[in-house]
C-alpha cells in the first residue's frame, strides 16, 4: 500500500462506519481480520454513483474502506459482495426492486427481494494457507485451488477488453490459472497453464462447481413466485443496476 492510500484509510478511521463481518472470516488474509471498518456512503459518494461506469465498485470500496492494513486488490469476491451488500442497505435500504418476465405468460412483473436475508455460503474449511485440495474427476489429477481476489478478477476482465469483437476471449482458462496453485504438487506455472489448455472438459465444470460451492461468499440466489405461480431463482448483479434507488429508477 502506498503512503497516500495509507494516510488516507488511517484519516478515514474517525469518520462513522460500522463493522461488516466477512464471508471468509479472515482466513485467506495475512492479518486474519474476520471483520473490517466500512464507511457509510456520504454525499460526497454521489460523485461516484453519478459517474457511474465499470470502475463504480472499485472507486466506492477505495473511498469506503477503513483498513490501512489492507488492499481491495487483496479482498476475496465474496468479501467484495458482502461490503457491498452492506453500503446499499445503509444507503437505500435492503429491499431491492426488479422487473422480471413470468416464463408461463413471458409478460414482465415487478419483484422485491430482500438483501438483509442473504444467507453466507461457507462451505468446507480451507487448509491454513487458504487452499483446498480436491481429485479431479476424469484425470484424476489432484490440484490445489484458491478462490481469485477482486484484482484478480479485474486483471482478467482487462485482458478480456481488450479481445476484438468476433473473437472468443479465454475466460475459463484465465480464471483456472489464477484458481489453480498446483497440479500434482507441481507449482511451476508453465506446467499448470499447459495442464488448464489440455484439461478435460468434465473436470474443468467440476472445478467451477467445486470452488461455487466451497468459496466463502454470499449465497446471491433468490426465488421468486411468478404471477403465473412458477418459482423463479434470481441472481442478484452488482454494479450501477445494484445501486438504482439513488438514480430514482
Amino acid at each position: 500500500m502506498d503512503e497516500q492510500t495509507r494516510n488516507y484509510a488511517q484519516s478515514n478511521l474517525t469518520l462513522p462506519h460500522d463493522i461488516v463481518p466477512l464471508p471468509s472470516e479472515g482466513v485467506f488474509y495475512k492479518n486474519k481480520k474476520k471483520s473490517v471498518k466500512v464507511g457509510y456512503l456520504t454525499a460526497a459518494d454521489e460523485n461516484i454513483l453519478m459517474a457511474g461506469g465499470l470502475d463504480i465498485t472499485t472507486n466506492l470500496l477505495r473511498n469506503k474502506l477503513y483498513e490501512p492494513d489492507m488492499r481491495i486488490d487483496d479482498l476475496l469476491e465474496g468479501d467484495v459482495e458482502a461490503i457491498l451488500v452492506f453500503l446499499r442497505n445503509t444507503g437505500f435500504g435492503p429491499e431491492m426492486n426488479l422487473n422480471l418476465t413470468d416464463p408461463q405468460t413471458k409478460k414482465t412483473f415487478p419483484a422485491t427481494i430482500v438483501l438483509d436475508e442473504l444467507n453466507v455460503n461457507k462451505g468446507q474449511k480451507p487448509n491454513e494457507d487458504g487452499t483446498f485440495i480436491t481429485t479431479l474427476p476424469k484425470s484424476n489429477s489432484t490440484v490445489k485451488l484458491k478462490p481469485i481476489t477482486y484484482g484478480e478478477i479485474n486483471e482478467i476482465q482487462k485482458i478480456i477488453d481488450t479481445y476484438p469483437q468476433g473473437r472468443v476471449a479465454p475466460k475459463v482458462t484465465l480464471r483456472l490459472n489464477k484458481e489453480i496453485v498446483e497440479v500434482n504438487g507441481t507449482s511451476d506455472r508453465a506446467e499448470i497453464a499447459k495442464f488448464v489448455e489440455q484439461m478435460p472438459i468434465m473436470d474443468s465444470k467440476y472445478i467451477r462447481k467445486f470452488m461455487d460451492e466451497n468459496e466463502p461468499k454470499l449465497d446471491l440466489r433468490r426465488e421468486v413466485i411468478a404471477p403465473s405461480g412458477e418459482r423463479l431463482t434470481v441472481n442478484v448483479g452488482f454494479g450501477v443496476e445494484f445501486f438504482r434507488p439513488f438514480f430514482g429508477l
